[in-house]
């Protein structure tokens, strides 16, 4: 299928927002900007679930239950995320780049799921890891599922209110290419959060 003109920008931004953040995650180097390479350090354990200020909101095993001011662990399986209903605490809990990371990944997977796929999936199904190269693993995953679903669509998909019909944003409100930019800014905003959390853990007090 030919992609819609309008699309192609908004495509190769995803696509640049998806492998910046993914090379500062896992490395071995990303491009600094100005097309240097520099050395990245994968993200461990360790600082996939550091908590730089008390009461952060993470992922935790499911057994040790939900951290402060959390009411639930949302998801599947032995770890899930930190999440309260709504609404939620005011001001917002600090979040953990394993919070951040799982809120990308559920997202762009149920979005791809309910754009091109079964449109079943919710938020209580997705699996969140316990571990950072799950984690980065998951992401890589569930950006290239959105991406596929894009490549499926049509001027008039892009022109269409209620195309995706994933039940936890707008969707059922905005025009799909309006969404396509939501998702575009969620990664860009969210992969710069954590690259600032990166950098924090770097050069933390010994």
């Amino acid at each position: 299928m030919t992609i819609p003109p309008r699309l192609i920008p908004l495509l190769e931004q995803f696509d640049f927002a998806c492998e910046r953040l993914l090379a500062r995650l896992a490395g071995p180097v990303m491009d600094s900007g100005n097309g240097v390479d520099i050395g990245v350090t994968p993200l461990g354990d360790d600082e996939y679930l550091w908590e730089p200020v008390p009461d952060c909101w993470s992922v935790r095993r499911r057994g040790d239950g939900p951290g402060a001011r959390a009411t639930a662990l949302a998801g599947a399986g032995d770890w899930g995320r930190d999440t309260a209903v709504s609404p939620h605490p005011f001001p917002p809990p600090f979040t953990t780049i394993a919070w951040r990371l799982s809120h990308l990944s559920e997202m762009l997977a149920l979005r791809a799921d309910h754009t091109h796929g079964g449109r079943t999936l919710t938020r209580e199904d997705y699996r969140t890891p316990g571990d950072a190269a799950g984690a980065v693993a998951a992401l890589e995953t569930s950006s290239a599922a959105w991406r596929e679903a894009l490549l499926t669509v049509d001027d008039t998909a892009l022109d269409t209110v209620g195309y995706s019909t994933y039940p936890n944003g707008s969707d059922a409100e905005d025009l799909f290419v309006d969404i396509v930019w939501w998702v575009n800014q969620e990664v860009l905003h969210h992969g710069a959060e954590i690259a600032l959390l990166r950098d924090l853990y770097r050069a933390r007090p010994s």
